[in-house]
């Protein structure tokens, strides 16, 4: 791609306002939806480059011997805005930032990070679980926007939301696991919290809180659900002391040279609005 063609891609600079109602709606369900937040050529326009940087990265940890620890749910390549610098427009998209403020009530949020998730056809279920037991952020006010870059119908893997289940905070410690299935299923059941899932078109996105309990179906078809998350969090959250040793490692991974009680806002975590 030469420059002229990366000043071409399209940018995401402008804001998407939210109705009362779906504002309303992600506080008391803990996620929304929404429809064409990116439009499909604007998709079209980085789902190559972003599928040209996870089989980089996929081949090289292949070569390595270092494979992720989730490989039988998906493949996972985070901060793909540090490995291809003309991804950062969409990563940083000032659109989704905005959006991602706007729903959890908060005047600025930075980049936690981001990650390009790839189910393969035949992928695992993902399990039941919580996002922030992982994170080391003093704050409840976090959000997760998932993208779909191509048409992803139920069968290739889509999510479900445990609606509500944001507002009892913490719920088990526990990692992605077949542990983590079984006790958040008993959970969801005992507790009667509606589950709710989407078919989702390439552009369309769904937020879900940190606290948020959330799974994804099996991919049985025979195409790889390709996704993009963009994780935020307000600005002026302070690092928790980690209480875990995940969130150790994601606080040396993300808020490198930081230390508990410091705010969170390193490098790797810009301000990305307003």
């Amino acid at each position: 791609m030469t420059a002229s063609d990366q000043q071409r891609m399209p940018r995401f600079d402008d804001t998407h306002n939210l109705t009362a109602d779906v504002m309303q709606s992600y506080q008391e369900n803990g996620f929304v939806m929404l429809r064409g937040l990116a439009s499909r050529t604007e998709i079209d326009a980085y789902r190559p480059l972003i599928r040209e940087t996870v089989s980089e990265k996929f081949e090289r940890q292949e070569r390595e011997g270092r494979k992720g620890g989730y490989g039988r749910f998906f493949t996972q390549v985070t901060n793909i805005w540090r490995l291809d610098q003309r991804l950062r427009a969409l990563v940083f998209a000032r659109r989704f930032a905005k959006v991602a403020a706007d729903l959890m009530g908060v005047p600025g949020v930075r980049l936690y990070h981001d990650q390009a998730l790839f189910k393969p056809a035949g992928g695992s279920a993902t399990p039941w679980h919580q996002d922030q037991v992982y994170w080391p952020l003093d704050t409840i006010h976090t959000i997760t926007l998932w993208m779909p870059l191509v048409d992803a119908p139920r069968d290739m893997g889509t999510m479900s939301f445990a609606a509500g289940s944001h507002r009892d905070g913490p719920l088990l410690n526990v990692a992605i696991s077949a542990e983590s299935q079984e006790q958040f299923d008993r959970l969801v059941r005992e507790r009667r919290f509606p589950v709710v899932d989407f078919e989702l078109s390439a552009g369309d996105a769904t937020f879900h809180a940190g606290w948020t309990v959330h799974s994804s179906h099996p991919n049985t078809s025979d195409r790889t659900r390709e996704v993009l998350a963009i994780i935020y969090y307000a600005d002026g959250t302070r690092i928790m002391n980690p209480d875990s040793e995940y969130r150790r490692v994601d606080m040396e991974a993300f808020h490198p040279g930081q230390k508990p009680g410091e705010l969170a806002s390193s490098s790797l975590n810009p301000l990305l609005y307003p």
